[in-house]
């Protein structure tokens, strides 16, 4: 976090097209920025410029517009600076990094969105099942898509989750090819439902489950979880006692 005193300005000129990794290099650094605890960042686009190889660049030629330059400009300090410096050159390339002294009168400041402070989040870590549950985008179940059959049954049942993908290419137990196909009539997709719960709870669910499916596959396997939330429990009681 940026206090008040001396610091350094950073200012990082790359091109709007240029690429790192398969990602526009300015994303990328803004990215790189974020994730390594940078106070802010800003990036402007230009409107006009030339480079080392001395192309005018400018809004005026069609053409050129996606080469104009982008500046992504950021303050932190000096030892910040440094420890980044070595990633920000490999990911500039051909652009351009200029650094000076500044000094920080006032480093802003986190919006206090709600006046009471709160707490850090929870992490609970613990043993549990994970299901999957491989079934086909046209099975049904009374009149009803099996997978949606399905989320309301182990929403019903109190099951922790539910999460349902849809695949864009798979086969079953038939051989037959299931894809996602924009021009095909067909839309029999693989479904995949992931559930994680105890396995107390996910067995219980389990004769549901077989009466449900008819054609399909259900594995299980021991899942360690890591969850993260907010100790609601004590937010509660301090919102019962100012009541």
């Amino acid at each position: 976090m940026l206090t008040a005193g001396p610091g350094k300005k950073v200012g990082i000129y790359v091109a709007e097209d240029q690429q790192y990794h398969g990602s526009t290099a300015y994303a990328a650094i803004l990215d790189f920025l974020f994730f390594r605890g940078i106070s802010g960042a800003t990036v402007t686009r230009g409107i006009a410029g030339f480079g080392a190889d001395h192309h005018m660049q400018t809004t005026a030629l069609v053409d050129l517009a996606v080469h104009l330059p982008v500046k992504i400009e950021f303050i932190e300090t000096a030892q910040k600076v440094e420890e980044l410096l070595p990633k920000l050159q490999a990911m500039v390339g051909t652009g351009l990094i200029e650094m000076h002294d500044t000094t920080i009168v006032k480093p802003a400041e986190k919006q206090q969105k709600d006046p009471a402070p709160r707490a850090p989040a929870l992490k609970r870590e613990g043993k549990a099942k994970m299901m999957r549950i491989y079934i086909g985008e046209n099975d049904k179940w009374n009149g009803k898509p099996l997978y949606e059959a399905i989320v309301n049954g182990l929403r019903s049942n109190d099951i922790a989750g539910v999460t349902v993908y849809r695949g864009i290419l798979g086969y079953g137990a038939n051989r037959r090819i299931h894809k996602d196909a924009a021009l095909s009539l067909s839309h029999d997709r693989p479904i995949l439902l992931s559930v994680v719960d105890t396995e107390e709870k996910l067995k219980t669910f389990m004769p549901i489950l077989d009466q449900m499916v008819q054609q399909g596959l259900v594995v299980l396997s021991d899942a360690d979880v890591i969850k993260y939330t907010h100790n609601y429990e004590k937010a509660e009681r301090r919102q019962e006692a100012r009541i």
